[in-house]
């Protein structure tokens, strides 16, 4: 006898894990399937940090549902008995005049009356002295910007989705799903399945999932790395350094983060390899990826050229051509939701996206607009 659920949901990282939470925590049956054991480092949802920050320069429209992250993540930490999900460091942007991050991030600030400060370039070594910025960089301080654990913050959403009922199935692949009437069936590698709703959160294997019947996905892979920082320890901690986004004037972009258990970590932000089949793909940094970190963040630092490499681990971006969200159902498929908040910036609304699927799924209607964020957008 096949099993029937309300909704399953196929992937359980960062996006999955929180809509089977919020879907179960408000009564419904819930089924959730993962190839993998999540919290594990094979997609998009790993490696000790992931930023958060209030002054969006992507775009505005992102600042409410940002808002309401944060407010969801302190909630997650106290429901789920987990402190410290997210820490609060400030967050320095910076960037030329005319970047895109400097006027994105202001912009952001105009239309939501957001709390900053534009530091000098005369004193941002004097309150930041570990940066080494060149003539003419603009600097902005988001205060309310921090980090993430992401491992620790997929398995409480995990937790408490199993607590309120969900029956999650760890280690098993989906093999296909067809629509049955106004629900689907789901047959994996263990058994096939039937609900009213299916989601479909696989981050770079959506486009498996979805085949011809959804929306135009690229997958990148990105090398991030972790070093020895130089001097005093104290420096770099996130006590005494924030969590920082630079875009060069050529449009090359680095991001990083305070010294943690695995060192000081940084990368850069898009200029990825392309990924044409997850199931071959290098998941291994080479002598290759790591001088073109190496090269990219010594133009902020400059130590790094020769800084011990501690670790060094890939992930994945799942970019739509707009690099925007995704959140719609496919087409002529009203019980099929896609669930691809990506394209490398996604991860800090996890919680948000989670509860407004749920909503989306059973009620029909969401506590946020989501039609930025349509396929046929």
């Amino acid at each position: 006898m096949i099993q029937t659920y309300d909704v399953i949901v196929v992937g359980l990282g960062a996006m999955g894990s929180a809509t089977a939470y919020h879907l179960a925590s408000r009564g419904a049956r819930v089924l959730g399937i993962d190839q993998f054991a999540p919290p594990h480092d094979q997609g998009s949802s790993h490696g000790e940090s992931r930023i958060i920050r209030q002054l969006y320069y992507e775009h505005p429209l992102y600042v409410p549902l940002v808002q309401r992250s944060y407010e969801l993540w302190r909630k997650l930490e106290q429901d789920a008995a987990q402190p410290n999900l997210l820490r609060i460091t400030g967050g320095l942007m910076l960037g030329h005049e005319t970047s895109g991050l400097i006027q994105g991030v202001r912009r952001a600030a105009e239309e939501h009356r957001l709390p900053f400060e534009e530091i000098p370039s005369s004193r941002l070594q004097e309150r930041f002295p570990q940066f080494m910025p060149s003539a003419g960089m603009r600097a902005v301080l988001d205060p309310e910007a921090g980090f993430l654990d992401p491992e620790r913050c997929i398995a409480a959403h995990l937790s408490l989705a199993s607590a309120h009922g969900a029956e999650l199935k760890m280690g098993e692949r989906v093999i296909e799903w067809t629509t049955v009437g106004d629900g689907v069936r789901v047959r994996t590698t263990q058994g096939s399945y039937e609900a009213g709703k299916l989601v479909l959160a696989a981050g770079p294997w959506v486009s498996e999932l979805c085949g011809n019947a959804g929306p135009l996905f690229s997958v990148e892979k990105q090398t991030v790395a972790w070093f020895q920082p130089p001097g005093e320890r104290s420096i770099w901690t996130p006590e005494r350094f924030p969590i920082f986004m630079c875009e060069f004037e050529d449009g090359q972009l680095i991001y990083g983060f305070p010294l943690l258990s695995r060192g000081w970590k940084a990368a850069v932000h898009y200029q990825g390899e392309a990924v044409t089949n997850m199931r071959d793909v290098r998941r291994t940094a080479d002598a290759h990826d790591l001088a073109r970190v190496r090269t990219a963040l010594a133009r902020l630092f400059d130590w790094v050229k020769e800084a011990p490499l501690l670790n060094s681990e890939t992930c994945f971006y799942t970019n739509t051509t707009d690099l925007q969200f995704v959140v719609d159902f496919l087409p002529g498929m009203p019980q099929v939701l896609v669930s691809s908040p990506c394209s490398g910036h996604g991860f800090k609304f996890a919680c948000a996206i989670g509860e407004l699927q749920a909503q989306l799924l059973l009620d029909g209607k969401t506590s946020f607009d989501v039609s930025p964020f349509r396929i046929d957008r």
